[in-house]
């Protein structure tokens, strides 16, 4: 039987409803040499135990991270997840819970939201930040959409240091808006600058991300400077975890901060999409997208919490609305919100520190072989670059790696350029079993 199981009076019945004579009048607009030409190969008709059996032959092809050594990096990682999470997440009350809708019968909800913001504001220097966004890419999506709501201006300034997935986000996701995109060069790692006074005056925002995708650091101070007589927003880009060692977004100058929460408490779940973070300074209040929940007290004086400043377009009419964005990643937010609980202001830096000490000790053992060097230094605090001086080419490396079970990264598009992350769960011998293979190898 097929797997839509529907029969061919059926189908003429749909096709005529639409008003076409079949399938080929409805695909005619994908051009010929676009079009599968033959059968696809499909097995005949399995049943649920053979199919079941079927995909785990399958899955079984698969080589997750969790099951070697992972030093993959890039925006995703392999942080230790503490179990007090997966309990506390799993509880029955969050786990099956779809919105607060109703804030009288979600209080639990709405109150873990506003510990999530106020930790998410502590971490980031911030006024206020929202519930969360679908993943990182689209969180930074929003903020060039709101920094051309606030300065009614079109120009986006990009830095390419930002992580490339990021930047394809934001490229789909204006793509009709009239926006200008301006991609930033690089040098020597970090974000070349020098054409930013020129380009300021007419822009809605500078995005700059520090730590950077090559794991560098960036002087948000700097880059504050260069929007300071401007009307243009900066947008500071981070890893919420490497914020508990480094100054704020806020503290630099930021007017938003945009972020991946994929390491405060959750997976690595096959790629994403994670928990995207997004905070604003007080002035921008009113333009931030999404989900906030906000404390108040109820008519007998208890204390109470509440959706508040809903704008979007389920609440306020369309063309009044920030976004259209109408889902929060709710869970992810409750789990990353339980870590950062668990952890508290002494263990969140102690983790980056750790994280910070392995990366540094792992760099300094791979440079005494000469075979490898560090293109933009050693200004980097979890990941850096690692140039290929002599030998195989990044790919091969990586694939080479994968048959010793070590899971290792390339910069996108390079072929001597290797990404390699550290975090508090690479013990010593494990690194030096990476240390050993890149020597060998």
């Amino acid at each position: 039987m097929p797997y839509i199981p529907n029969t061919a009076r059926t189908e003429a019945a749909m096709f005529a409803d639409m008003g076409v004579s079949g399938f080929e009048e409805l695909i005619r607009n994908i051009p010929e040499e676009l079009r599968l030409d033959g059968a696809l190969g499909l097995q005949p008709g399995l049943s649920e135990w053979e199919l079941e059996s079927a995909a785990q032959v399958l899955g079984q092809l698969n080589r997750p991270a969790g099951s070697g050594l992972c030093f993959l990096g890039g925006g995703v990682y392999d942080h230790y997840i503490p179990k007090a999470v997966d309990f506390l997440a799993g509880r029955s009350e969050f786990y099956t819970a779809y919105t607060p809708y109703q804030a009288e019968v979600s209080q639990g909800t709405l109150q873990a939201m506003y510990e999530f913001q106020s930790m998410i504001c502590a971490l980031s220097g911030m006024d206020v930040a929202n519930a969360s966004m679908y993943d990182g890419g689209s969180a930074l999506a929003e903020a060039c959409s709101l920094a051309m709501a606030a300065t009614r201006k079109t120009r986006i300034l990009l830095s390419g240091t930002v992580n490339p997935r990021f930047i394809s986000v934001v490229r789909t996701y204006l793509q009709n808006r009239q926006a200008e995109l301006v991609i930033l060069p690089e040098q020597e790692g970090v974000t070349d600058l020098r054409n930013v006074p020129g380009l300021i005056g007419d822009a809605a925002c500078l995005v700059v991300q520090s730590p950077n995708y090559y794991g560098v650091l960036e002087d948000w101070r700097k880059v504050s400077g260069l929007t300071g007589s401007s009307r243009a927003l900066l947008v500071a880009v981070s890893d919420p975890l490497r914020l508990s060692v480094m100054a704020s977004p806020g503290e630099c100058g930021a007017d938003v901060f945009v972020g991946e929460g994929q390491m405060l408490g959750n997976e690595l779940s096959f790629g994403g999409p994670y928990l995207g973070l997004l905070a604003v300074t007080e002035k921008y209040l009113r333009k931030l997208p999404g989900r906030i929940s906000g404390k108040t007290v109820d008519s007998s004086g208890n204390e109470a919490y509440v959706l508040t400043l809903q704008t979007r377009e389920q609440h306020i009419r369309r063309e009044n609305a920030t976004s259209n964005i109408c889902t929060n990643q709710g869970l992810m937010a409750l789990r990353a919100a339980i870590y950062m609980s668990l952890m508290g202001k002494e263990n969140l830096p102690k983790i980056a520190r750790l994280c910070f000490k392995k990366a540094h000790y792992a760099a300094d053992k791979i440079l005494e072989s000469k075979r490898y060097s560090l293109p933009f230094g050693d200004q980097f605090l979890n990941e850096f670059v690692l140039k290929i001086e002599s030998g195989p080419t990044a790919r091969n490396l990586v694939e080479a790696a994968e048959r010793e079970n070590i899971f290792i990264g390339t910069v996108q598009n390079s072929t001597d350029l290797l990404l390699l992350a550290f975090t508090e769960k690479r013990t010593r011998l494990e690194i030096d079993r990476l240390i050993e293979f890149l020597n060998r190898i």
